[in-house]
């Protein structure tokens, strides 16, 4: 029976544990669509089947091992779409006279004014 696919639409607008259960549904798919059995990816990942399981049910992994099973599935490119390299900002190059920031300073306020 064919799945109607889900979308990511307006990710603003999906909790958490939607967008758990909606990667999971996608590392899932992906799985099928190269014919490989949990047992097959669990072992080319080098993570447990409980792992896989819980990521492919919407209740999340590591970090660590969302990067194994997608270098496993060969996927781990897409990482670049999901958070791209930031680059820096012309304007704030321009204002710390062409220095690279290396911290944040936070917000601040004027002193003593409230907010």
């Amino acid at each position: 029976m064919y799945k109607q696919r889900e979308s990511m639409g307006d990710l603003k607008e999906i909790n958490d544990e939607g967008l758990l259960r909606l990667l999971g549904n996608r590392a899932q798919q992906e799985r099928l669509n190269q014919n490989m059995t949990q047992a097959d990816l669990s072992q080319k990942a080098g993570v447990t089947r409980i792992v896989l399981t819980r990521l492919e049910s919407g209740r999340g992994c590591t970090l660590t091992s969302l990067i194994r099973i997608l270098r496993a599935l060969g996927k781990l490119d897409q990482l670049d779409l999901f958070l791209p390299e930031p680059g820096i900002s012309p304007l704030q190059l321009a204002e710390l006279g062409g220095r690279e920031r290396t911290e944040a300073t936070g917000k601040r306020g004027r002193p003593g004014r409230r907010r």
